[in-house]
């Protein structure tokens, strides 16, 4: 190869390394054409590799963007409005609680789509969605220690929410949190109680102080002690925030990471029955999903999902979705005949105005009676509530109220195994929702609690009888 073969060969860029072998070839002083062959030509013929490079450049630009977080890229065919004819996991219930487990699902997996997940919401507007109509509070004030990490963890998880949902080219997440404690008020038989939560609170980490009436008086003048014995607040990791934020911003995440959003109704599934017979001859029907049925808004069709897990995260209707899968059908005093007890629970929110009302270090205050009141913005507005009583009628709220400990119930049927449950959270689901998320997430992808052990949550306790109690529900 002579000096003008190499000047040319290092004027074609790669990757095009025909284009380099052959034109090389034509100007070699052995070829006997290259004397044939005129400069002019040669230079359009250098033009034209350039184009056709530069265009695969410009797709291979664009392939790179597409797969960034935040694209709405993917490797599969999806008609608009349906959910995919397959998928690995199915969560029914687009609240916060859906949308977190989905998040932490993508979260943890390897390789983009190597999970597969489709969140079926069946109310677009989320008008009667629980999230919606929450008040926002998070607090570390529980008598269980799991409630209690589950609560510092999710504060922790607020502090540094755009780490973990801000999107590439999308504008930070803003949830307006506001870090003002809340403030949990007793009278003499209440003050034994307190100082116990506040014993359990302190070994797990929680920044509580308890207050007298005189110390509380001298924190919060505005305050009426009268019949207060005892005041616990919350220091830091407690106050509240705006609950729509966050829903959009674990849905925004998610679906940037290549979750799948379906509007629509689960009227049902197909799963297919197993039948075993345990050492004392008592049989066992095991069953297992293959098949969730969703109705499209305004029509009488469905869409069959095949799927290999599904997700119960169905809020205050997550009762009757376990319905649909058989569970809570089966024979007297069997584990089948064992309900999801929960259902839909009466709640009222109000709002008043008060000019002459506590500052902006107001608390979120929960008094003795169970009436609850926190400031809503800078305008002297605030919002209140009473905690009601064991009714089941019409609301207001939606609440997802377990009536058998109002507690949580988190992880897998033992009958029905590849359905999930996330739910029953009687009022503090929005505050628990990052850890919950985490943690069926890990159950599904690590089968074990890697974090926090929340066994204690599990379905088994309602075949048992055995009650979470939580003291602090409000």
């Amino acid at each position: 190869m002579n000096f003008a073969s190499v000047a040319v060969f290092r004027k074609i860029r790669p990757p095009d390394f025909g284009c380099m072998v052959r034109i090389t070839a034509c100007i070699s002083p052995y070829n006997n054409f290259s004397r044939s062959i005129s400069t002019s030509k040669l230079l359009c013929k250098q033009e034209d590799v350039f184009k056709d490079l530069e265009k695969e450049f410009v797709k291979f630009r664009q392939k790179v963007k597409d797969v960034l977080p935040g694209s709405n890229w993917t490797p599969f065919h999806v008609t608009p409005g349906l959910p995919p004819e397959r998928a690995d996991i199915v969560i029914v219930g687009g609240g916060v609680m859906g949308w977190s487990i989905a998040y932490w699902l993508k979260k943890k997996e390897m390789i983009r789509d190597a999970v597969r997940v489709v969140v079926v919401e069946r109310d677009p507007s989320y008008s009667r969605a629980s999230t919606v109509l929450s008040v926002g509070g998070i607090r570390q004030q529980f008598s269980m220690p799991e409630n209690i990490q589950m609560s510092l963890f999710g504060c922790s998880f607020l502090r540094n929410i755009n780490e973990h949902l801000g999107v590439v080219n999308e504008e930070p997440v803003d949830i307006q949190y506001n870090p003002c404690g809340y403030l949990f008020v007793a009278n003499e038989s209440g003050a034994t109680i307190l100082e116990e939560n506040y014993r359990i609170q302190k070994e797990e980490g929680a920044k509580v102080v308890l207050l007298t009436p005189t110390k509380l008086k001298e924190k919060f003048p505005w305050v009426n002690t009268d019949g207060v014995a005892l005041a616990s607040y919350g220091l830091e990791n407690e106050g509240w925030f705006d609950p729509w934020s966050l829903l959009n911003a674990f849905r925004r995440k998610a679906l940037s990471m290549g979750v799948y959003q379906c509007f629509g109704e689960v009227t049902g599934f197909k799963y297919s029955t197993r039948e075993m017979v345990t050492s004392d001859g008592e049989p066992v029907v095991f069953k297992r999903i293959h098949h969730v049925n969703v109705q499209m808004p305004d029509s009488k069709e469905y869409q069959p999902v095949e799927c290999a897990l599904v997700v119960n995260a169905a809020g205050a209707w997550s009762g009757k979705v376990a319905e649909m899968a058989g569970i809570g059908t089966g024979l007297p005093n069997s584990v089948d005949a064992v309900k999801l007890p929960v259902e839909p629970r009466k709640r009222f929110v109000y709002v008043f105005h008060s000019p002459d009302g506590p500052g902006l270090d107001c608390p979120l205050l929960i008094d003795y009676t169970g009436v609850y009141f926190r400031r809503e913005g800078l305008a002297g507005n605030y919002i209140a509530g009473l905690s009601p009583t064991e009714v089941k009628s019409a609301w207001a709220g939606y609440y997802d109220y377990n009536t058998f400990d109002q507690n949580a119930i988190i992880g897998p049927h033992p009958l029905v195994n590849n359905m999930y449950f996330a739910t029953g959270f009687s009022g503090h689901g929005l505050q628990h929702s990052p850890a919950t998320g985490r943690a069926v997430a890990e159950l599904i992808l690590d089968t074990c609690f890697k974090t926090i052990d929340l066994s204690a949550f599990s379905f088994g306790r309602l075949c048992y009888g055995e009650k979470a109690l939580e003291r602090n529900i409000v």
